[in-house]
């Protein structure tokens, strides 16, 4: 898992500290980083074999936070608390190494494209690899001959197809931003209306993180990233990393002295790609992605389309993971026929008019050139996700109990997140700044209260020291000009 969630003062202001120290080196710790913001710090869970644990190493890196952040405390939900000026919003710092540099003027290209509020939008990214001894045996199933490592990537490559065609789901299911500040969008949104005094909100959405009010933006609209084979995903992604925006080249790379932009691209570096859903390459590898994908291929996906769930602390339950486990590898095994133009264009607009009124009474889908009602189309996968989370549930781990909770929610749009949180608002007669401040003060009393095993607390504390010394050393080290360490980063595409 990779957890962001905004970083504020007692009074849920947006935090204009650095990084806290304690909790180590964003740039070099394994487990606790930031993303766009200094103010955005990102859980990181490491590979683990189930969903159980995950969730416990991801619950003990924010008891550890917790204890360090001085009195600070995690936004709960996706979408920002009460922001400054965007310009006012800090980008997350990593130091003078190269590595430091070139990760601080990614994102002040983004800042400059896109602008920095919507870089302060949180999720959870869930990466999600089947076990390895699965390849050889499903591979003997297929009666496929190619080696091993060519056939996880194709087959992983058709669970993202799949999953394409169905993140409609979990935006329904779990979206849980339909509500904002009004400093978000201090103009309103055409979708938008008035909640109370402070609150913008979309009567019918699920996920406005995932809608044009969030990620979604139009130079990106027009990329055309094929997911139909790895060799055909590699050649769209270096296409748009190697080709000129005339909109980003009026921006200017190098201005006066300052780098604004890594370079002038559709996208500066692959991380620029949003999507629903990414395929991986091994973390271990030493290459960039681009060149990653080429030698190792498709190691595991990165699912991107969960909102922080508000009402949990770490932003995300069981429930949740065993659900999308499972809806993963019914997408791992169905039939993933190629997508072409006309289908995604078809999927791009499901995903949207789901994240902005998935529960509008009788919404119909597009599909195959026609519509079907959400709740039908919804049931009719869950049934078949059914299928696998019997066989999950050998150890009645509770995955049957997750699809449950999906048909339920299905049925009844008032058992989602969504419409959860916008009667907590009406009935607590709250803004959606003071019900997160709420929960966030909450959350943290809920860590503090905690304690961790005594191998765990020093194994953290150990990791946040040597990240430090990493760090402080890759900025000794002798290094050539940050022009020519770039050049050699982007030979490897």
């Amino acid at each position: 898992m990779e957890k962001e969630s905004l970083r504020v003062d007692p009074n849920g202001r947006l935090s204009h500290r650095p990084h806290p120290r304690a909790l180590g080196a964003a740039l070099t710790h394994p487990h606790l980083t930031t993303d766009y913001s200094e103010s955005l710090p990102e859980f990181v869970t490491s590979p683990q074999h189930s969903n159980w644990e995950t969730l416990q190493l991801l619950c003990d890196l924010h008891v550890f936070a917790h204890q360090r952040l001085d009195g600070e405390l995690l936004w709960p939900g996706s979408m920002p608390c009460v922001l400054d000026a965007d310009a006012e919003i800090p980008i997350a710092y990593y130091g003078t190494s190269n590595p430091g540099l070139l990760k601080t003027i990614y994102r002040r290209g983004l800042g400059y494209r896109y602008g920095r509020a919507m870089q302060a939008i949180a999720g959870v990214h869930f990466n999600y690899s089947p076990p390895v001894g699965l390849w050889p045996a499903y591979r003997e199933h297929e009666g496929r001959r190619e080696p091993v490592e060519e056939f996880r990537s194709a087959e992983l490559m058709g669970l993202v197809r799949n999953y394409r065609r169905h993140a409609w789901l979990v935006s329904y299911l779990f979206g849980a931003s339909p509500a904002l500040c009004k400093s978000f969008k201090p103009d309103g949104h055409e979708l938008l209306t008035e909640l109370d005094r402070g609150t913008w909100h979309a009567q019918f959405a699920t996920s406005l993180r995932m809608s044009d009010l969030g990620y979604r933006n139009k130079t990106q609209g027009r990329l055309a990233i094929s997911a139909n084979s790895v060799g055909e995903y590699i050649a769209a992604l270096a296409a748009a990393v190697t080709t000129v925006e005339p909109r980003y080249e009026q921006i200017g790379v190098v201005v006066d002295g300052e780098w604004r932009q890594l370079n002038a691209n559709i996208l500066q570096i692959e991380n620029e790609y949003y999507s629903s859903i990414r395929p991986k390459p091994s973390k271990s590898s030493h290459h960039r992605p681009l060149g990653a994908l080429r030698l190792s291929g498709v190691e595991y996906v990165e699912v991107r389309t969960l909102d922080l769930n508000l009402t949990d602390p770490v932003g995300i339950n069981q429930s949740q993971l065993r659900f999308v486990e499972a809806l993963l590898l019914y997408c791992l095994f169905a039939d993933s026929p190629p997508i072409d133009a006309t289908e995604q264009s078809e999927i791009d607009r499901r995903d949207l008019v789901v994240a902005r009124e998935g529960r509008r009474p009788g919404l119909e889908l597009p599909v195959a050139g026609g519509t079907r009602p959400l709740p039908d189309w919804g049931l009719e996968v869950v049934d078949a996700v059914a299928e696998l989370a019997e066989l999950l549930d050998a150890d009645d781990e509770g995955y049957v109990a997750a699809v449950e909770h999906a048909r339920t929610a299905l049925r009844d749009p008032e058992r989602t997140p969504s419409a959860a949180l916008l009667r907590d608002l009406k009935t607590e007669r709250a803004t959606f700044f003071e019900y997160a401040l709420g929960l966030a003060r909450s959350h943290r009393e809920y860590f503090l209260g905690l304690e961790l095993g005594a191998e765990q607390a020093r194994r953290l504390a150990d990791l946040a020291v040597e990240s430090l010394a990493e760090a402080e050393a890759l900025e000794r080290a002798p290094a050539p000009p940050f022009e020519v360490y770039l050049r050699g980063y982007f030979a490897d595409v």
